[in-house]
């Protein structure tokens, strides 16, 4: 199996967005994956008018030519963003992923004890954004979205939230099965166990606790890994992205080990 590895030509962060070198964790003749930060957009969007940079021209700006986003990560979400270096290949990779041949593996902080393992099977309904789908169908149906979690360690804090003197999260591994928008958010909040940092699906006093407190000013939500088998090569592919500062500290702060 090809691992991706950081290139050893970049040691330079996103997090100065005026930095024009991205952390680039994978490259070949075919792909190009970055460790994306939390706060930069995919690709030029109308709800971010007011954006000027974007991972699409990062990376288009650092590799010379035109790349083709495989697939997203919403804006807040930090992590593997993988990339096609040629029209040919982004072909080849669409049915790759709209047939679920790739896994993703996310690690996220949510509100409370979850349980050990859980499944969850429930329909998402597409989220339409006024500007952006303006013109689509307003009226489809709920789709199929199904999430697995596994609870990899938990922390009570000694912060008082709402009418409990104490505070307590989980660290998760979340597996998605498919691909709906936010769909790991939304599940999360489903199920009474939000991510910390979710300003739209999550719970503004723990959010508020982790800005305060923590100094934590970002949704803890990161896609760890993504591997598929390459349609070009049918070689196997593993794309992990390292954890930043702000996994790094609370990592640290909670006695946690950093998940593989």
């Amino acid at each position: 199996m090809v691992e991706g590895k950081t290139s050893s030509c970049v040691g330079n962060s996103f997090y100065d967005m005026n930095i024009i070198s991205p952390e680039v964790i994978y490259s070949d003749d075919s792909y190009i994956a970055i460790n994306k930060p939390s706060g930069l957009l995919v690709h030029r969007s109308k709800i971010d008018r007011h954006e000027t940079r974007f991972a699409l021209q990062i990376v288009r700006d650092y590799v010379g030519h035109r790349v083709f986003p495989l697939h997203r990560l919403d804006k807040p979400t930090s992590g593997v963003l993988l990339f096609a270096l040629s029209q040919d290949i982004a072909r080849l990779m669409m049915p790759v992923f709209s047939d679920k041949k790739v896994s993703k593996r996310y690690v996220a902080i949510v509100r409370g004890y979850c349980n050990e393992h859980e499944l969850i099977d429930y329909p998402l309904k597409e989220q339409l954004d006024k500007i952006a789908d303006a013109h689509a169908d307003q009226d489809r149906l709920a789709q199929n979205a199904v999430t697995e979690y596994k609870r990899l360690d938990t922390v009570e804090l000694p912060y008082s939230v709402g009418r409990y003197q104490t505070c307590r999260y989980s660290l998760l591994e979340l597996l998605p099965q498919t691909g709906r928008k936010h769909q790991l958010r939304r599940h999360m909040k489903h199920i009474f166990h939000p991510i910390v940092g979710d300003t739209t699906h999550g719970d503004g006093k723990h959010n508020q606790l982790f800005r305060d407190e923590l100094n934590c000013h970002r949704l803890m939500l990161h896609a760890r890994e993504l591997s598929f088998v390459c349609p070009k090569t049918q070689a196997p592919i593993l794309i992990r992205a390292p954890f930043d500062d702000d996994w790094k500290k609370n990592f640290k702060r909670f006695n946690w080990s950093v998940p593989a």
